[in-house]
């Protein structure tokens, strides 16, 4: 079969899985087949072989939600990515104090795919498997800035930054200085400080997200050398591989 060989059924199923997640997590399925533009007895059908399996279930007002079977093989997947990263996690998590995360592009947004937790008992948490928009957040930002200008603008045209030529000027700056911030965009009294990640299987960057206080001004560039050391650890973990 040839890499570009494609099956539809496949093809719809994950399309089905990927809209009940843009949609909230649980939907009818008459809203998921408008949603996709496809027949309404394709997209029951094939709610039907997912709920039998597990993947998706029906809610008591007769919506289809995730479902379990889904959250094990996240589990699975989320350790498989992380299981030789974990050490260069934490030992960053360590040198900082603060919680750090790996996260990946997927589409126009970013999803984290490992962290390692501060010890403090005022902490940053972000779920593995979240997503967050590119535009907005210390990782999209840090990944937007080593784009070609083709994606970048395909991006941005999908996104609802509120000023595009100000994103624009923000990502040059990015590129400059070798950072990306998150200035409380995401959650008022957090930023986040993230760099991007050479050689990673797809687009990704590297973050630490703090209280404002705790991540001044002062601190950015000793940040993101120690956010940049980790992220060259990583880089080599995955030319390793080849």
């Amino acid at each position: 079969m040839a890499p570009t060989s494609r099956v539809q059924s496949v093809d719809r199923t994950l399309d089905v899985l990927e809209a009940l997640g843009s949609m909230g997590g649980a939907a009818r399925s008459i809203d998921l087949a408008e949603q996709l533009n496809l027949p309404a007895p394709t997209v029951h059908r094939i709610l039907a072989t997912l709920s039998a399996r597990g993947y998706v279930g029906q809610l008591p007002d007769k919506r289809y939600s995730l479902g379990a079977a889904l959250i094990r093989l996240g589990a699975q997947a989320a350790s498989q990515v992380g299981y030789d990263l974990q050490p260069i996690l934490d030992r960053l998590a360590e040198e900082l104090g603060e919680t750090v995360n790996l996260a990946f592009m997927q589409g126009t947004t970013m999803t984290y795919v490992a962290q390692a937790a501060s010890r403090r008992s005022m902490r940053m948490f972000t779920e593995v498997g979240a997503r967050v928009p590119m535009h907005s957040s210390g990782v999209g930002k840090a990944t937007l800035a080593h784009l070609q200008p083709g994606e970048v603008d395909a991006i941005l045209a999908s996104a609802s930054a509120a000023d595009d030529q100000a994103l624009r000027a923000e990502l040059a700056l990015s590129r400059e200085r070798g950072f990306a911030l998150d200035d409380e965009e995401q959650e008022v009294g957090v930023r986040c400080l993230a760099v991007h990640v050479p050689g990673a299987p797809v687009p990704a960057a590297l973050s630490t997200s703090s209280p404002t206080s705790r991540l001044a001004e002062d601190v950015y560039e000793s940040v993101a050398q120690a956010l940049h050391t980790a992220a060259a650890r990583l880089t080599a973990v995955w030319a390793s591989r080849h």
